[in-house]
């Protein structure tokens, strides 16, 4: 994959994320692809589920993204999410996005953003007072996995 098709497999990606088309973005995975953010570590199928999950039920979803840098079979994507949270609370995401490619499906991405502020925004009052302790991380992954369908990962030693 060179750095053009790279750069168009990115946009690909990402004007499916802005048009809420989970099922398109869940192709884009290989099968044995793995996603990491701080909610969630996933693999393979469970992948295409929390897209389908989160832009299914999203309201009032924007996104804007540049694609910082490109190279062969990788790029770096800053992207800002908007939605409302559970239909209610107004939340402004700013994501890092590091994706890699294996052929033109995406093998590995790693999503940063801020939890702490994410879970002010979205969790109110509880997300503003323990959203930078891990134990609470911890708690919301367990229910948004249980919303989405998504079994219970394995715990880390």
């Amino acid at each position: 994959m060179n750095e053009l098709e790279t750069r168009a497999a990115l946009t690909h990606f990402y004007d499916a994320l802005a048009r809420r088309d989970g099922a398109a973005m869940a192709a884009r995975y290989a099968p044995d692809a793995t996603f990491e953010d701080p909610v969630f570590r996933l693999r393979g199928e469970e992948i295409g589920r929390m897209w389908t999950g989160l832009l299914g039920r999203a309201r009032e979803f924007g996104v804007s993204y540049t694609i910082r840098d490109v190279a062969p079979g990788s790029g770096v994507v800053e992207c800002t999410a908007r939605y409302l949270f559970g239909g209610r609370r107004p939340v402004v995401n700013a994501i890092v996005s590091e994706i890699v490619f294996d052929g033109d499906r995406i093998a590995r991405q790693l999503d940063r953003f801020d939890f702490a502020r994410w879970a002010a925004q979205a969790l109110g009052p509880a997300g503003r007072l323990f959203g930078r302790f891990d134990w609470f991380r911890r708690s919301v992954s367990r229910r948004a996995r249980r919303s989405l369908g998504i079994p219970p990962s394995a715990p880390t030693v």
